[in-house]
């Protein structure tokens, strides 16, 4: 007796979900589940090349024996930042080719050691426009440096006291001078002045 094409079909979807369910090994042996690389594993390999010489014999393969033609990592990474300096070697690598020649000087006259301290310069000048007669005579003074004034004597009284008395030396508050500041605007002016 015949099935119907429904019945078929559910049944092999009834029987394709059992197989992907009885675990891993399973699914991947049919196929039903895909594995990615690891990246970490994959790597380029240098091309073939020919021998140098194809009239002489050609040399005997070492069985695990690195490839002549691969370089190590530190090596690629080195040739990426100084191209020509891993095959060439080190004393090429200090001689700039003819087209590096060409570029330098295009380029301009070579920058001196203090360019960091130049360009600070430079950038401070910009951040700070030239400033008026008026402004100068009015904020003649700078700001007043950062931090908290700390009272020396008063400081010193604390610290004398807390080691009398055996305490810690953070236990109390520390004595900071307080500027006083005036209501008055010509008085805190003089006060500014003098």
């Amino acid at each position: 007796m015949r099935r119907p094409a429904g019945q078929a079909m559910a049944l092999s979807i009834l029987l394709a979900t059992a197989l992907a369910g009885c675990g891993g090994d399973t699914a991947r042996t049919f196929g039903l589940t895909r594995d990615a690389p690891d990246e970490f594993q994959v790597t380029t390999r240098a091309p073939l090349s020919m021998p140098p010489s194809l009239g002489g014999p050609l040399p005997a393969p070492r069985p695990g024996a690195d490839r002549p033609q691969e370089v190590s990592t530190r090596q690629a990474a080195e040739a990426t930042l100084v191209p020509g300096a891993v095959l060439s070697g080190p004393a090429a690598a200090s001689a700039p080719s003819t087209a590096e020649s060409a570029l330098l000087s295009q380029a301009g006259r070579p920058v001196g050691d203090d360019i960091r301290r130049r360009v600070d310069e430079e950038s401070l000048k910009l951040d700070q426009p030239q400033r008026t007669l008026v402004d100068r005579l009015m904020f003649w003074r700078g700001p007043e440096p950062a931090g908290t004034a700390l009272d020396p004597r008063r400081e010193a009284q604390r610290l004398r006291e807390n080691a009398a008395l055996g305490r810690e030396v953070t236990d109390g508050e520390t004595p900071v001078i307080q500027r006083t500041r005036s209501s008055n605007p010509v008085t805190a002016l003089f006060e500014s002045i003098f």
